[in-house]
């Protein structure tokens, strides 16, 4: 691991094992997450369970993040906590372990918060580390934090299909040990997050942001709240195919357990590698730009799914997730550029805000499957993206040395 005490010129430059290795705890923080609605199938029979009640236990785990994320941003812009970030995989392997044991509904949302908790203490920080660690390649670095995530969020419904799906709820446990494993990578992170910030007090001119734009504060506000309207057209939506995609499937199509689980990986794993493909297009081409075609220019294929073939939903599902999953980097690096030096800020507001509308989202969805059908809901939230045409009144604010 880079030694940034031996070379405090490091801060100037892309440290790219620090970004791979955040990467990867946001890789197993989301895995871990992803493992909870990959069993909703299992919950739904053993507890017997409405749509209903499956949306409340994402609400939960989701509003938990959602509520507590803006503050822990706000909090370590003042005072930073590299330790934090074990602390939130502690709180993620709590909530695992207790998922595995739960025998209520009751019990089970109560577990399922703690792993709210623990999202909630590893977002803010761990992108305040990739920020500082992308030697100003912002939309570079916010991707490969967020591909880690993403790709573990393809992951986990794998593993829970392999592991979980045919030998119960208790098999949970096991997912422990990965959780184990990200705290041993975080506390490696809070070790060079620990000496950097070191670095940053003995060479004070390092730790200044300068803003790249001359809005005015309504305009900067203004501007943060479209960005918030994207992201609940973008979560919203996304709430829809990560709560009950394989349940669309199971109903329409008469798949498997596992089989739908297949499709999701797809799907997840599509979204992985658009997350990637947005940060390296926004930093070349403008971040504006991408955040208006990912949002608007999925709509044709997300209008289209629920009416075609099983084959065709498989190459539909791809397109989707590649270009919707684009946004994400390039609106959180286009945010910290509206609010310089706020990067917690702006991370757990984006990150919060996300959480929260996808647990909005699962719970309002759910009711409404129970009311009309999982069909119904995939056409309805199928207009979503078309939100995405209000991504032209962003002004252009782009940095032109990133």
């Amino acid at each position: 691991m880079t030694n940034v005490k031996a070379q405090p010129e490091v801060v100037q430059k892309t440290i790219y094992s620090i970004l791979f290795i955040i990467s990867f705890s946001h890789f197993i923080n989301d895995l871990l997450q992803a493992v909870i609605p990959s069993v909703y199938p299992l919950f739904k029979e053993k507890f017997n369970l409405s749509f209903a009640q499956i949306g409340l236990i994402t609400f939960t785990y989701q509003l938990t993040a959602s509520i507590l994320q803006p503050f822990v941003g706000m909090y370590t812009d003042k005072k930073s906590k590299p330790y934090s970030l074990v602390v939130g995989m502690t709180f993620t392997l709590a909530g695992l372990f207790f998922v595995s044991i739960a025998d209520s509904f009751s019990y089970l949302l109560l577990a399922v918060s703690l792993i709210g908790v623990g999202s909630s203490v590893f977002h803010p920080e761990s992108s305040r580390v990739a920020h500082l660690a992308s030697g100003g390649k912002r939309g570079l670095a916010q991707s490969i934090f967020q591909l880690g995530g993403n790709a573990g969020s393809a992951v986990g419904p794998l593993l829970a299909a392999l592991i979980v799906i045919p030998n119960g709820q208790s098999y949970i446990v096991w997912f422990c040990v990965i959780a184990l494993i990200g705290i041993f990578a975080l506390y490696r992170i809070a070790i060079w997050y620990t000496d950097h910030l070191e670095v940053k007090r003995r060479n004070k001119t390092t730790s200044q942001e300068v803003s790249t734009h001359q809005l005015s504060k309504r305009r900067v506000w203004l501007s943060l709240v479209i960005l918030l309207v994207l992201i609940f057209s973008k979560y919203f939506y996304m709430a829809s195919i990560t709560s009950y995609y394989t349940f669309f499937l199971i109903d329409k199509f008469h798949l498997s357990i596992q089989q739908s689980q297949i499709y999701l990986f797809v799907f997840l794993g599509s979204v992985a590698a658009g997350t990637l493909m947005g940060g390296l297009i926004g930093d070349k081409f403008g971040r504006k730009y991408v955040i208006w075609i990912s949002i608007l220019g999925v709509a044709p294929f997300t209008l289209m799914l629920p009416y075609v073939s099983l084959f065709w939903i498989g190459i539909l599902s791809v397109l989707i997730g590649v270009i919707l999953s684009s946004a994400f980097s390039a609106i959180l690096v286009y945010a910290t550029e509206l609010l310089p030096g706020k990067v917690g800020l702006v991370a757990g507001l984006f990150f919060g805000f996300a959480f929260g509308m996808g647990g909005l989202g699962s719970a309002v969805l759910g009711k409404l499957a129970d009311v009309t059908s999982i069909e119904y809901v995939f056409k309805i939230c199928a207009f979503l993206p078309l939100i995405g045409i209000i991504a032209g009144f962003l002004p252009n604010i782009e940095s032109k040395k990133v």
